[in-house]
């Protein structure tokens, strides 16, 4: 088929940016080398969103940041992904960093964030009473939230498709190639898609789809941030998201409620070669562990249940890249998209239409695009007769699979036929939460395989934990070699 808009990447601003796009009478497909959405470092994300007091005035960052927090929250409604404004803090120890706090406080009123306040220690421990007694100053930002950023992506790219936009899966972009037409892209599999419009949001990878298609002029610079979430028993140690004075290397180590109840702590950020490197280090966590134990002593970190780390992408001029091509005719850049990215995605998908409609692109309303996306996680809010209620009518949603997290066999099937379906266990993770608690899967993941197995014919040895590579059972058929 021949596209009007052809998306490289679909994190985030990928699956946003779709979602913009499917508001008009054009054909669009997102192109993702994983086997699901929300892979790179939308799946590994603290999930905060950022009031906008930290990026440097008159940058894109800046203004993506202000005009991205109201758009997200809006989003975030019509598409029932959990979020909450619970607000942050950034806080200071001692009176150089408290030179930091006032600066950041006139560059948020520069970049136009409301309600920022200037509290002293006493003041910032009466909203949170598990501060640090060191803590001398804190700046106070009621616009922050917290969000799930992986259900964001699922949410955006399922919303996208329901309004007719396609997804191609393990489409890993090999070549590019510039035609009368527009772009003819291909993958690594020989697999070709065209299109007017090529947009280039491939993460990590962005500097190399840039050259692919004849205009690169930046270099990606990958940096790690490993994280550790601890048990819902620890979830509210503090109520609000909790940083430290920003460095150059990004705002610093965190301690944040996230909004299922966790208490998340984080990230490091270590430049890293390989833009897919997943690793934890013990000196990455135990730096992690000793700095939010600055911020907040009390942090119990017996309680952590896993630990994960995932890289963002940078560029060395500090700034997102939000442009078309001056040489190459239609294509448009979404690249280097680092902290704030998630805020700002919804902002970022719609300068990447009018981006698209300078290009050319007519811009035509549907007159039935339907913004909004049904509560995945509905049952669980139901009252008991409500719930009595569905079960008569979908008996699967009275068998609970995770025991940790109360996930319903319901849920899950739901989740693998609901657009963009699950096609691995983590896949299932993501959207419900199913292994996501206590044990990590060590209970339910065999019960996940096989409704996966059962609701998409993929045999039960072919299963994977997160596609290629990844088997769940070793063995495979007789004459194959397994994954691993």
């Amino acid at each position: 088929m021949k596209y009007d808009v052809v998306i490289a990447g679909c994190g985030v601003v990928g699956a946003m940016t779709a979602r913009e796009f499917s508001r008009y009478d054009l054909k669009v497909c997102v192109l993702e080398k994983e086997n699901d959405v929300s892979m790179g470092a939308s799946r590994a994300n603290s999930g905060i969103i950022h009031g906008g007091y930290d990026p440097v005035p008159g940058t894109l960052k800046a203004e993506m940041n202000i005009l991205g927090v109201p758009l997200l929250y809006e989003a975030a409604k019509d598409l029932s992904v959990p979020f909450k404004q619970n607000g942050s803090m950034v806080c200071a120890f001692g009176k150089e960093e408290e030179g930091a706090i006032r600066a950041l406080y006139e560059r948020g009123l520069a970049n136009g964030v409301e309600g920022l306040r200037v509290l002293t220690g006493d003041e910032a421990r009466e909203l949170e009473p598990n501060l640090s007694k060191a803590l001398t100053l804190a700046l106070l930002v009621p616009t922050g939230g917290i969000i799930s950023p992986y259900e964001l992506t699922v949410a955006a790219m399922g919303n996208a498709m329901d309004n007719g936009a396609d997804l191609k899966l393990n489409f890993e972009v090999a070549a590019v190639a510039r035609t009368e037409e527009g772009f003819t892209v291909s993958s690594a599999a020989g697999e070709t898609v065209t299109g007017r419009i090529f947009i280039n949001a491939a993460g990590g990878f962005s500097d190399r789809v840039a050259e692919m298609a004849g205009d690169c002029d930046f270099a990606i610079i990958p940096r790690a941030g490993e994280y550790m979430i601890l048990d819902k028993e620890a979830g509210d140690t503090v109520s609000r998201t909790i940083f430290q004075v920003p460095t150059k290397d990004g705002k610093g180590i965190l301690v944040c409620p996230t909004v299922h109840g966790n208490l998340l702590t984080g990230p490091t950020a270590l430049p890293v070669g390989d833009p897919e490197s997943r690793e934890t280090t013990p000196a990455g966590l135990e730096k992690v562990a000793f700095l939010a134990k600055k911020s907040v002593p009390g942090v119990d970190f017996s309680k952590v249940i896993t630990s994960f780390s995932g890289v963002r992408s940078s560029v060395a001029s500090g700034d997102f890249i939000i442009r078309a091509s001056e040489t190459v005719p239609g294509l448009i850049h979404l690249a280097a998209i680092d902290s704030p990215g998630l805020t700002s995605c919804v902002a970022i998908a719609r300068r990447a239409v009018e981006l698209a409609a300078d290009c050319g692109i007519a811009l035509t309303p549907k007159a039935n695009w339907d913004g909004t996306r049904p509560d995945p996680d509905a049952f669980r809010r139901m009252t008991d007769e409500e719930k009595d209620a569905c079960i008569k009518e979908r008996p699967d949603y009275g068998h609970i699979i995770c025991r940790c997290e109360g996930v319903s066999e319901g849920e899950i099937r739901d989740a693998i036929r609901r657009n963009p379906g699950a096609r691995d266990v983590d896949g299932v993770k993501r959207r419900v939460r199913a292994g996501m608690g206590r044990c990590q899967g060590g209970f339910c993941a065999p019960y996940v395989m096989r409704l996966i197995s059962e609701e998409t014919g993929i045999p039960m040895v072919e299963v994977t934990k997160s596609g290629k590579g990844s088997r769940m059972i070793t063995g495979g058929r007789i004459g194959e070699e397994a994954d691993q």
